[in-house]
């Protein structure tokens, strides 16, 4: 019998666990709630692997290229889509507000007013990359620290050359163990996700994403959009590869992203699930994938442009074009570094309220009337995160020639 199990393929699991959670949490109830520490103990598994297995496989892959020069080619080409899809998902998210115009007619004066802590400007952001203190970044989890570091160590093995071959090898060996782990824990991902989404389902139900109806059609209808159009066009039109075969390799963490709703906590499987299914070589996966996990917010663009554009039109503000160019650079900006963790889009928000001359308390009173129905819409936008993540890892391995076409164009059922 759990020969069987093992055999299903994974996403297939995940997919069933999908269904019997929302099934559970409808009959449970509130009381599925009792259930969610599993869900729990799973995500902590993949936290607790996230940080070693950014550390090892990025010093892995970065010596693995030989040059500090490939290392820069990779991620300024990185860097360039990652801000061309962004900014590709928010001209769509506030393009479909504009036409649905979601917020007219709707009042949200009856939220309870949910006040933010300030997020960090860009600039200090930008500053704490540089960790005063390596080991603390990596006991803190703060990864963009980790992804720095972990850099500056793999291009000094690379300068030390001979001299440094055992620390290479040892994390060469480092990388290896810590992929099997994530691919142990990869096998847990079905009975988390199940209580997860039965816990989601018994305490908030689904039936709560009626109230903001247009709002949440414009979301989704965005994050669909983006996938299909710029995504699907990226593999298929420029890439030429087979956009459908992409989108089947990738289920499994578009799968774990959305139960999660944290693109860190889906590191793991996301960098397995490209040098597996995909046949990305490990120097692009290892790099790209943390990278993008970090800066790559195409679903949070699409929420925060549309929900902006709801609260200007439920206050009676008029936008013009000059406002909605500005809401698409500030949110293509500021999501850089916005972090990979549920709701971190609502700090975003409120940034991006405030260029519109949207009071702090009314910024509040917005975010706590979204708040109650954030969950579900953020699990979502991660789903979207994590496929851009994959889909421009799989455009710089193509370019770099870092990739094995025949494993991307395997048939997974062979």
């Amino acid at each position: 019998m759990l020969k069987k199990w093992f055999e299903i393929k994974l996403w297939k699991r995940i997919v069933l666990a999908l269904i019997l959670g929302v099934i559970v949490g409808s009959v449970l109830g509130e009381s599925a709630a009792e259930i969610k520490w599993i869900g729990d103990v799973f995500i902590k598994l993949i936290r607790m692997i996230v940080v070693p297995l950014i550390f090892v496989t990025l010093i892995s892959g970065v010596v693995s290229m030989g040059s500090p020069q490939k290392l820069a080619s990779i991620g300024l080409k990185a860097m360039g889509l990652f801000t061309t899809t962004t900014a590709i998902a928010i001209t769509i998210g506030l393009t479909l507000a504009a036409v649905i115009r979601p917020g007219v007619g709707v009042s949200i004066t009856g939220g309870q007013p949910q006040v933010l802590a300030e997020a960090m400007p860009l600039g200090e952001r930008m500053m704490n990359i540089i960790p005063t203190n390596p080991v603390a970044a990596l006991a803190s989890g703060d990864i963009l620290s980790v992804i720095f570091f972990a850099l500056i160590f793999g291009i000094g093995i690379i300068m030390a050359g001979e001299k440094a071959k055992p620390v290479s090898d040892l994390m060469d060996s480092a990388a290896e163990v810590v992929l099997k782990i994530t691919h142990m824990i990869m096998e847990v991902a079905p009975f988390g996700v199940f209580a997860l989404i039965a816990s989601l389902t018994g305490t908030r139900g689904a039936a709560a994403l009626l109230d903001v109806g247009p709002l949440v059609l414009t979301i989704v209808g965005g994050c669909l959009l983006h996938v299909i159009i710029t995504y699907g066009g990226l593999i298929q039109i420029i890439l030429r590869l087979p956009a459908v075969r992409f989108f089947k390799d990738i289920i499994d963490a578009q799968l774990v992203a959305f139960s999660t709703s944290s693109s860190s906590a889906t590191m793991p499987v996301t960098i397995a699930v490209a040098e597996d299914n995909l046949g990305i070589k490990t120097p692009v996966a290892a790099s790209v994938i943390p990278l993008g996990a970090t800066i790559n917010m195409d679903g949070t663009a699409i929420y925060v442009g549309v929900v902006a554009v709801f609260t200007a039109q439920s206050f009676g503000i008029e936008l013009d074009f000059g406002d909605y160019a500005l809401i698409a650079l500030t949110t293509t900006i500021a999501s850089i570094g916005t972090a990979a963790v549920p709701s971190a889009s609502l700090f975003l928000l409120a940034g991006v309220l405030g260029v519109l001359g949207i009071s702090a308390e009314q910024t509040a009173v917005v975010v706590g009337f979204l708040l109650p129905f954030d969950r579900p819409l953020d699990m979502v936008r991660t789903a979207v995160n994590v496929t851009g993540d994959l889909a421009v890892c799989t455009t710089v391995a193509l370019w770099e020639d870092e990739i094995d076409l025949e494993e991307f164009k395997r048939d997974p059922n062979i």
